[in-house]
């Protein structure tokens, strides 16, 4: 199993980990590979980790050109994952999180091993060379046909034209030694993100399984202390300023406690709403506690959510969810049944869906105990773990067969 960082650093190593521990736990040899990092979790095979890269700013020139070239093709990680396959002869192999500092080279380097892979998108990176589908903050599709010249055009990356140009050039190289292409398999945690990259895979190669929580560690609240709930990343494609808007518009009935931080975390302190409180990072009993309380969470996304697991937890904990109509959220939150969709970056019907709730305490109950049941119908980490299982089956029954 391949992933850049080995240690959680986001929702795509919640399920990482998730897959990992269930087929050690499952009696499956497991084989890491990843990037060095002091945080990183403990790994009989941290010897073959390729060395850190942060591509951090002020850096020199030689560093610069080094480090561009070892983010479109790192001869690094295809030493090292050729060494590990040659050492340990895995059945499968499977990628996560590998964009540039493992880079798509590494599929190449163990497909010579005839070893079935497979990668699981976590993002768009295969059809949107800055992986997030956005462009001047706005939701974008522009390069889903397969030019990536895009990126440039609307300088995707932080608009600045160097590092755009330098994504537009991976996102070439990597169509020309067709990394992607020597996949096996190909893991969508969502109908919508399989629709998106149908351009670059093959039908058959692309694998609905959405992200799983795990029902038997989480347990439904009925407990409803009159407050919504955001919790996440304090960015503009998370769409929290649409939500701290509809507070400043609205006079919303129920109050707004928010958990996380992030890069407009400075700008949101210069104007909180009188019923808004800024909880900061939280973790542990503290996190389950204040979720476990809240009446709703509002999910505001402003961007193409996957599989989102903030949705997924909110729903186990027995919490309806208000959330943003785009990307595979409405493929979990049943509108009206588990929940309230609303339009995204639009704040009055954010606040309309909030008010609908805030209203109907009973309304509450009901999404409440309807997300929470389909959780446990269509979404729990056993139902995951089956379908990555069928997945590998198939694969290596088809090698072996050849």
């Amino acid at each position: 199993m391949a992933n850049k960082f080995f240690f959680l650093n986001g929702g795509s190593e919640t399920v990482f980990f998730q897959e990992r521990d269930f087929l050690v736990d499952s009696g499956v040899s497991v084989v890491d590979f990843s990037m060095q990092d002091e945080r990183n979790r403990h790994s009989a095979y941290s010897n073959y980790f390729v060395s850190s890269r942060q591509y951090k700013q002020g850096a020199s020139l030689v560093q610069k050109i080094e480090s561009a070239s070892s983010l479109i093709h790192s001869p690094e990680a295809v030493k090292h994952i050729s060494a590990l396959i040659d050492a340990e002869r895995p059945d499968i192999v499977h990628c996560h999180n590998i964009y540039h500092q493992l880079t798509p080279s590494i599929i190449g380097a163990a497909k010579k091993f005839g070893v079935p892979i497979v990668l699981t998108l976590h993002d768009y990176k295969p059809v949107c060379p800055a992986y997030v589908r956005l462009h001047d903050e706005k939701m974008c599709s522009a390069c889903l046909d397969g030019d990536f010249s895009n990126v440039i055009k609307y300088r995707c990356a932080d608009g600045s034209l160097g590092k755009s140009a330098l994504l537009y050039a991976e996102a070439v190289v990597q169509k020309l030694l067709g990394n992607y292409e020597k996949l096996d398999a190909v893991i969508a945690p969502s109908q919508f993100m399989a629709e998106s990259v149908a351009s670059r895979f093959s039908p058959e190669k692309v694998k609905v399984i959405y992200n799983g929580i795990d029902i038997d560690k989480v347990r439904a609240s009925a407990e409803d202390d009159g407050y919504v709930l955001y919790l996440g990343r304090l960015s503009q494609e998370k769409g929290i300023a649409t939500l701290l808007e509809a507070y400043r518009r609205n006079d919303i009935r129920l109050p707004l406690k928010i958990c996380g931080t992030g890069p407009l975390l400075d700008q949101l302190l210069m104007d909180v709403p009188p019923n808004v409180e800024l909880l900061g990072y939280q973790t542990g009993e503290a996190l389950k506690s204040i979720i476990s309380k809240a009446s709703l969470v509002s999910v505001p996304s402003e961007w193409y959510e996957n599989c989102p697991m903030s949705v997924l937890e909110a729903m186990a904990y027995g919490k309806p969810v208000v959330a943003s109509q785009v990307g595979g959220i409405p493929e979990l939150v049943a509108d009206g049944i588990s929940g309230l969709l609303h339009e995204p970056g639009n704040a009055d019907a954010l606040s309309a869906c909030i008010d609908k709730l805030a209203d109907d305490v009973e309304l509450r109950k009901m999404m409440g105990r309807n997300a929470r049941q389909r959780v446990e119908d269509s979404f729990s980490l056993a139902q995951h773990n089956a379908a990555l299982l069928a997945v590998y089956r198939d694969l290596t029954n088809d090698f072996k067969g050849r």
